[in-house]
């Protein structure tokens, strides 16, 4: 159980000092996108707040948390090699900053926050019960949705033509979420 939930999140962190940014500074910075970084660290640690020493997670529980940790380091990575140079822990555009559509950010305009859901999921099915993964995912999601809408908003003023297409073909969390909902839409109307 803890070699699955510490080598999840290892192998999903290992492409990000590898393919971030070494360039000093971005001249457009917005560091309001910081308190979503706080949000989603405060919902992982809620995780780890029960006795997760005394559980013993089913085995469909096991299976599950081994896709979803599998899935997080394909989108880590991917995301990580697409952005390259973009790549930056802090919400910033550099004067020759180009809007990336390449690797999972076809299907997805934020892949590496659905991959860092993707963890919170496979570490929340091995290691916490029900009454701490709602409110870490809660959390999670209110620090996910801060910083989707500084970033969403750095690139609508940087690309505005690009983005409002890119907005309007590609859901921002979850891929396939607009083929959804036209579904479901199609089936009410």
């Amino acid at each position: 159980m803890y070699g699955i939930v510490i080598g999840g999140p290892v192998l999903w962190a290992v492409p990000f000092p590898l393919f971030r940014s070494k360039q000093p500074g971005a001249p457009s910075r917005d560091r309001r996108a910081r308190w979503g970084v706080a949000l989603e660290c405060i919902g992982y640690t809620l995780l780890w707040q029960g006795s997760f020493w005394t559980r013993s997670p089913a085995p469909w529980q096991t299976v599950a948390s081994i896709v979803f940790f599998a899935m997080a380091a394909l989108l880590s990575w991917t995301a990580a090699r697409a952005l390259g140079r973009h790549l930056r822990v802090d919400a910033a555009l550099d004067s020759n900053h180009e809007l990336i559509r390449a690797g999972p950010y076809r299907f997805v305009r934020h892949p590496i926050y659905t991959s860092m859901l993707c963890v919170l999921a496979g570490t929340g099915l091995m290691m916490a019960p029900v009454y701490l993964c709602i409110p870490g995912l809660a959390l999670f999601l209110i620090g996910t949705e801060i910083r989707m809408r500084v970033e969403d908003a750095l690139l609508a003023s940087r690309f505005p033509e690009q983005f409002l297409e890119y907005r309007r073909t590609v859901p921002r969390l979850i891929p396939g979420a607009m083929l959804l909902s036209s579904v479901a839409g199609h089936k009410h109307a």
